[in-house]
């Protein structure tokens, strides 16, 4: 099997070097590009720098194991019945511009998140109305929920604080500053902007009056230059054009770095659940025997030994292994005899037509690729046709929260953003969640019960048993096909000191980070 499976996953074609850059700039080589720097319209890893460099939240997520700290806010009380959340914030925070940060911006931000509805606005929305976050004062604000929220604090850090004057000052017929946000900053984050391309990405400059301060050495600019070629960016690193990549890499390449004295690999366990999301709202993927049938179609083991060379752990649900809440079930397996057995009673239902299928992969992620490959050949051995179409992360990120723009299927990677199994199993699979974040158009009202359930309880025993209730369910319903848990590789110059990795981020946080030379 192994030389099919390999024929099947081309290698990406080699691309012109970029030039040198000075040594005491930090140049990051991003597999996606940046078309907004907007922190309230995108919520995504491949465009989180823009977040974590510019921008600040009240707590912050850190470290691995993840955990929250407190940051633009000195701590919070929560109200006997878990509704009301009062932040008491620092009084020594500046935007960009020079002037404070209080309450008011904290106000203006969340009811711009919750305006847009975009970005994290779609996980704040069920839980608080618009009005109901007030300033106290100009260092205390409040938070009134709908009901009590298990995982509020949890999304606290994903309200991003923008300078209100500056954004209203630029609105533009009503529309809260969206055009001026697309190529500005109004931040109070670690770095300033300096430049930004969308075609080419952007750069930062140190923001020295922080309110964290900073150690005694430091990134002075940093600089993500989208890079969408895989080889492009690993030549460069080699050279020394770049001084970071993403971490997550197929084996060939990270072994190939390892193998450079320059390059330095931070190994780290994470919680990135890789899955291809399937329509289940449309025909022929809204047919549960059809779905059987995807799911027995793909080749597991074939995926994770030779292609993954064993580095990644097969992740039967899409709630990580290694996260309470997961369930203990066998996973699907490889078997074209069950996958026909599916097919032919789907047909005996519905008939022998079957249309082509649509498979969408990210442009520069070549494990995307590869899965659809190994997914179409599978599908052609049971007699279905299928098309394969690569897009950038942006615009296949935007069809994806359209019913009517999704493809049939999606191989993508569920990312961490906040550490509660609804991060996984409630965004992806419960109503409140869908178009924008359950981009499968699945709906199962006893799911959706059982979610429910868990956001306003705090038992984490009782709200354990609920998502595992809850996943294994949507397991059984073949809603999607989970394939792995992903490990981290972060490949740096070797100079490059003290990168702080966290699961919520991926380590593109730089404000730690420094060159030692």
């Amino acid at each position: 099997m192994k030389p099919t499976i390999l024929a099947l996953c081309s290698a990406l074609a080699l691309a012109s070097p970029t030039l040198g850059v000075a040594q005491d700039r930090y140049v990051h080589a991003n597999n996606s590009g940046y078309d907004t720097l907007d922190p309230h319209t995108v919520f995504d890893v491949a465009r989180v720098a823009t977040r974590l460099n510019f921008y600040d939240g009240l707590y912050r997520w850190v470290d691995n194991p993840p955990k929250l700290i407190p940051w633009l806010a000195k701590d919070h009380t929560v109200s006997e019945d878990g509704l009301t959340w009062t932040f008491n914030l620092r009084d020594d925070v500046t935007f960009h511009d020079g002037s404070l940060m209080t309450a008011q911006d904290v106000v203006y931000s969340t009811e711009r998140l919750l305006a847009l509805k975009r970005g994290a606005g779609s996980l704040l929305l069920p839980m608080i109305d618009p009005g109901q976050t007030v300033a106290l004062d100009d260092k205390t604000v409040a938070f009134t929920l709908k009901e009590p929220s298990a995982i509020f604090a949890s999304l606290v850090p994903n309200i991003l604080i923008v300078n209100s004057k500056v954004v209203q000052e630029n609105e533009v017929d009503g529309d809260m500053g969206q055009k001026y946000m697309i190529d500005h900053i109004a931040g109070t984050g670690s770095y300033t902007l300096k430049r930004y391309d969308p075609a080419r990405g952007f750069v930062g400059e140190r923001y020295a009056e922080h309110f964290a301060g900073w150690g005694e050495k430091y990134f002075d600019e940093i600089e993500f230059r989208t890079v969408l070629e895989t080889n492009t960016r690993i030549q460069g690193l080699m050279r020394g054009d770049y001084q970071g990549l993403d971490g997550y890499l197929a084996p060939d390449q990270v072994e190939r770095l390892r193998s450079d004295e320059d390059v330095q690999i931070n190994e780290q366990e994470s919680m990135r659940v890789y899955h291809i999301a399937m329509h289940n709202g449309r025909a022929p993927l809204d047919d549960k025997n059809f779905r059987m049938a995807m799911v027995h179609a793909f080749d597991y083991d074939g995926y994770i030994n030779e292609i993954m060379q064993g580095t990644v752990a097969r992740n039967p649900t899409i709630v990580p292994g290694n996260l309470w809440g997961a369930p203990d079930v066998p996973g699907y397996t490889y078997d074209l005899v069950k996958a026909k057995e599916y097919l032919d009673a789907y047909k005996a239902e519905h008939g022998d037509e079957i249309r082509t299928l649509k498979i969408g992969t990210l442009a520069g992620f070549s494990e995307t690729e590869q899965t659809a490959a190994l997914m179409q050949n599978g599908l052609a051995q049971l007699g279905i046709n299928v098309e394969i179409e690569s897009s950038p992360w942006p615009v296949i990120s935007s069809n994806m929260q359209n019913p009517e723009t999704m493809p049939d299927m999606v191989p993508y990677w569920k990312s961490t953003y906040y550490v509660d199994p609804n991060n996984w199993v409630g965004e992806l699979y419960a109503k409140r969640y869908a178009p924008t974040r359950n981009v499968s158009s699945y709906m199962n009202n006893e799911v959706d019960a059982l979610l429910e359930e868990a956001l306003v309880i705090t038992d984490q025993d009782a709200r354990e048993k609920l998502y595992k209730e809850a996943t294994k369910e949507i397991y059984d319903d073949a809603a999607g096909i989970w394939i792995y848990n992903t490990k981290w590789f972060g490949p740096y110059a070797s100079n490059v000191k003290n990168v702080r990795f966290c699961p919520v981020g991926n380590g593109q946080d730089m404000r730690w980070a420094y060159l030692e030379n």
